[in-house]
């Protein structure tokens, strides 16, 4: 091997790791050493430095090291496939912490927790909204915006808000529905000719 090699604790504590995680690594097929010296160490280059850094940044979104292993292993769109499923994954455990921090909340039976945790419910929103001078209409418009700009935030947001699944249908199929004032003056123009 070349002096453009690095030993293992060199690697390590490049990248603020224990030596274990990279024996661990190796173990594994996830990161193989280049070579090995005479002495049989292991010999890192700077393109095993870099695939050490694609990992550490896919553990860093909490991608398995089967999704990893994946990743590194197959062609360029299954890493779209598997960080696309992560992001659901993760969307559907914030819903699932939302509402755990909802049910915390109501048991505990202490609406001050609200000002100290970033919470959000439905009260708590419609109450913002009408501070910001929006009556139904308003939000009625908010709504139908907010479904044109993005259904599944839309949805998202709804859930994070802890409105329950029927309701928030019926919301979104609101939403979905053509503004009235907005057709009116159409209508009225057509009449008029």
């Amino acid at each position: 091997m070349t002096s453009t090699t690095v030993t293992i604790g060199q690697l390590a504590k490049q990248f603020g790791l224990s030596r274990s995680t990279l024996l661990y690594y190796d173990s594994i097929s996830l990161l193989k050493p280049a070579g090995r010296s005479r002495a049989n160490y292991r010999r890192y280059t700077a393109e095993d430095g870099r695939r050490l850094q694609m990992i550490m940044t896919y553990r860093q979104v909490g991608l398995s090291m089967a999704s990893i292993r994946e990743i590194i292993k197959s062609p360029q769109n299954s890493v779209r496939d598997i960080l696309e499923k992560r992001l659901l994954a993760l969307g559907n455990e914030i819903g699932v912490l939302r509402e755990q921090q909802r049910v915390i909340i109501s048991m505990l039976g202490d609406r001050s927790l609200r000002k100290r945790i970033p919470f959000m419910d439905k009260e708590g929103w419609i109450t913002l909204l009408r501070a910001a001078g929006l009556d139904g209409e308003g939000m009625a418009k908010w709504h139908r915006e907010f479904e044109k700009l993005s259904p599944l935030l839309h949805q998202e947001f709804l859930e994070g808000l802890g409105i329950p699944g029927a309701e928030i249908e019926q919301i979104r199929s609101l939403s979905r529905m053509p503004d009235l004032d907005a057709e009116m003056p159409k209508a009225n123009e057509e009449k008029k000719r």
